[in-house]
């Protein structure tokens, strides 16, 4: 079976087909240069020579040797394609997520290295379209953090002893268009400076606009059709509800609290990133939306120092 035309439908699949690592590099390179002409990454010249031997191509412009991992997700990895592939499959398809010791115990590779290796894919995942919501929207925050019953009474009483439940948590917003996509953001604090701007920029004018009753939203009327549901009161009255982001969060906090277990704030932007594509990639079957992710793995970079905050990633222009 060709590795360009293959198309795996399950992870045994992926398994079987790039266990060769020769069949997954030629893979990634065909998903890379679909025309079969390898142009360098480095400074765009078409005149490069193929060194078989060590995979790589010499490029006769700028002199610099290049791979098929340069300018990717996968750049600098010593981690071959044979296991990258099937660490996409599972990230991708796995409904919960797949934490670093998981995908450790089942590559072989040590927990820091599954663990940069999830965050690298993470950045795959990101959605880099501007597309704006519309029609029929949902807006709601949320708070990540641990349990105040599992938690010493030490850490207990300095957590939420400002008496909200909040304090120590991590406030994320997200904004769903019914039937349609969803978007979340890791944000400061629920606040109506905090969310008008985000809803100004995330959803079409004139949308209509679904919210709980908090006080931050209650100008938003200026720019949409704002429906309130007061929890307090109900949490359905005929359209108006949240109830699709309450499903979003749920899902969101189940591979948290059961996968995961503890995400640094730092890092919790990315598992948004990994949950919201698989929830708008939920129509999709799994081979489709692992093909989706190796594809959106080229022009990304994220290097170790970055991950771990030694090092601001570089602007984008």
């Amino acid at each position: 079976m060709s590795a360009k035309l293959s198309t795996p439908k399950t992870l045994i699949e992926v398994i079987r087909i790039f266990a060769d690592e020769q069949v997954a590099f030629e893979a990634m390179r065909d998903r890379r240069w679909p025309n079969g002409k390898v142009v360098c990454p480095l400074c765009g010249c078409e005149k490069v020579k193929f060194m078989a031997k060590v995979r790589r191509w010499n490029c006769n412009g700028c002199r610099k040797q290049f791979s098929a991992k340069t300018g990717t997700i996968f750049e600098e990895s010593p981690i071959p394609f044979s296991k990258w592939i099937p660490a996409m499959w599972l990230i991708a398809n796995c409904k919960n997520g797949i934490s670093s010791y998981e995908l450790h115990r089942a590559l072989g590779v040590t927990q820091k290295t599954a663990w940069f290796m999830l965050h690298r894919i993470r950045l795959a995942m990101q959605d880099d379209s501007v597309e704006m919501l519309g029609g029929h929207v949902e807006a709601d925050e949320t708070y990540i953090g641990g349990k105040a019953r599992n938690m010493h009474k030490a850490d207990r009483e300095r957590r939420i002893g400002d008496g909200t439940g909040f304090k120590g948590k991590t406030a994320v917003m997200g904004i769903l268009e019914r039937g349609g996509p969803v978007q979340a953001f890791v944000i400061q604090s629920a606040t109506k400076k905090t969310v008008e701007p985000i809803l100004e920029g995330t959803v079409m004018p004139k949308s209509t606009v679904y919210t709980d009753a908090l006080l931050s939203y209650k100008d938003i009327d200026t720019w949409f059709k704002h429906q309130v549901i007061d929890h307090g009161i109900a949490y359905v009255e005929g359209q108006i509800h949240t109830n699709g982001l309450e499903n979003f969060w749920s899902l969101l906090k189940r591979g948290i609290r059961g996968t995961y277990v503890s995400v640094e704030p730092f890092h919790l932007f990315r598992y948004l990133d990994e949950q919201v594509y698989r929830y708008n990639a939920r129509k999709m079957d799994d081979s489709f939306r692992f093909q989706e992710v190796a594809s959106q793995a080229i022009g990304k970079r994220l290097t170790y120092r970055q991950l771990t905050g030694k090092e601001c990633p570089p602007a984008v222009a």
